[in-house]
């Protein structure tokens, strides 16, 4: 048994996130204090500021997402935890952001059809609320994308590899797109993925309409859409729900 001991020369971190997991009360509740600075430092880096646990919403969110990531994370994930439970934390605090935006955007869309008289140009203030929601969009894109060539270096792999080995064709691309899924859908292979960094060809060749040669020919570009798959990144998610997700 593990209740009663936190971070001792004998019990690693997967240990107790596996107690925790297993209903250990005690030993979630001590981790979630222990880990107050991390879950602060990863909702700052987000944010660009310093956060207040006290006083900050966007400590709450991460948080909630620092529980979630304890409650959801498996080793197979081919991440650490804490590798894991930043991730989390991150696509959490990043979505509560974009809700508050889209919400405030709302009101004061409202507020300045009611004040549209007082103001000298109400217009150029909505293109700048407009421009602001946009560049905070860009600003989330890029770390993501960031975010997600630090874990393709962990498989040797790099963008501009992708790059040059992503299907030039458009239906190339989402036939490659829909093995990714098949393979990330499957336990087996996709762990073989995670765990090992390859594709596993012979295992997978019978299962899809693909040729051997195709697969080998797209092996990095599957690999890289299986760890999209399996991570979570908000926006390169939404850019494949139109090629095949």
């Amino acid at each position: 048994m593990i209740r009663g001991l936190f971070r001792t020369k004998d019990t690693s971190l997967d240990e107790l996130v596996a107690a925790a997991k297993q209903g250990d009360d005690n030993i979630k509740n001590e981790m979630l204090k222990q880990y107050q600075p991390f879950i602060a430092k990863s909702v700052s880096e987000v944010c660009k500021r310093y956060i207040d646990p006290t006083k900050d919403d966007e400590y709450s969110i991460g948080l909630l997402a620092f529980n979630e990531a304890i409650d959801a994370y498996s080793c197979d994930k081919g991440s650490s935890f804490l590798s894991f439970a930043k991730l989390v934390i991150k696509r959490k605090v990043i979505d509560y952001i974009r809700n508050e935006q889209k919400r405030l955007k709302v009101v004061s869309l409202d507020e300045d059809y009611v004040e549209d008289e007082q103001m000298e140009n109400p217009s150029e203030v909505r293109a700048a609320k407009d421009r602001y929601v946009l560049e905070t969009e860009a600003w989330y894109r890029r770390e993501e994308i960031r975010e997600f060539q630090a874990h393709l270096r962990k498989y040797k792999l790099s963008f501009a590899e992708l790059t040059e080995a992503s299907p030039k064709h458009v239906d190339a691309r989402e036939s490659a797109i829909q093995v990714a899924r098949i393979v990330y859908e499957n336990d087996e292979l996709r762990q073989q993925v995670l765990e090992k960094g390859r594709l596993p060809i012979k295992d997978l060749v019978n299962k899809v309409e693909v040729s051997k040669k195709t697969l080998e020919r797209n092996r990095k570009f599957i690999i890289a859409m299986v760890l999209i798959f399996s991570g979570d990144y908000v926006y390169l998610k939404d850019y494949l729900k139109g090629v095949g997700m």
